[in-house]
């Protein structure tokens, strides 16, 4: 296992994990950045932005998501929110263009599987809202290993920080939005 992925797992453990192994010190805030680094930050300053989006969805009265689905898109909302605002400073620090990504990144919705979730209602909306941010999550944990395999990615402290808390947050919200889906009526299935 590359040091710096057992390191990123060891400070991991230090959120909560089984191992009892001390973190290894994150970076330095002062040690450099990469290219990966700003292509990571760039990537997923564009993948939250469409989280906001299908958030937003399950928080208005026209999807009639179900109260704990619109919690939940809450929380997902302001936690990413206050991401893309740390990591569009991230970027202005370093007077770093913001890298505009056509493609789509790990994980992100089609625009035929936006459009589908978009016209969805009620608990039809929910199931397709937890299989669609389920694969969206996914996706950001796919672009933090992505920069971790990166040779001297993640090696400035805050963005170390940012991949850590990613990766942590969007696990535990994947189990989350499993037991949710797997509780809905008529058996839903996690993916």
């Amino acid at each position: 296992m590359p040091v710096r992925r057992f390191a990123f797992l060891l400070a991991l453990t230090a959120c909560g994990g089984p191992t009892a192994e001390p973190p290894a010190p994150p970076p330095s805030p002062r040690a450099g950045y990469t290219a990966a680094d700003v292509h990571f930050v760039s990537g997923m300053i564009h993948h939250h932005g469409q989280a906001l989006v299908m958030a937003a969805w399950a928080t208005d009265a026209v999807h009639g998501a179900s109260p704990e689905l619109r919690r939940m898109s809450e929380r997902i909302f302001v936690a990413q929110s206050d991401e893309i605002a740390l990591l569009e400073r991230w970027l202005r620090e370093r007077n770093e263009p913001r890298i505009e990504h056509d493609e789509l990144m790990p994980g992100m919705l089609t625009a035929a599987q936006l459009t589908e979730l978009d016209r969805a209602r009620g608990a039809e909306f929910d199931r397709l809202f937890l299989t669609s941010m389920i694969q969206h999550h996914l996706g950001a944990v796919t672009m933090v290993d992505q920069l971790l395999g990166a040779p001297g990615a993640a090696q400035d402290g805050l963005v170390f920080r940012m991949a850590a808390d990613i990766h942590a947050d969007q696990t535990t919200e994947i189990e989350r939005m499993q037991r949710m889906l797997a509780a809905l009526p008529s058996g839903g299935n996690s993916p």
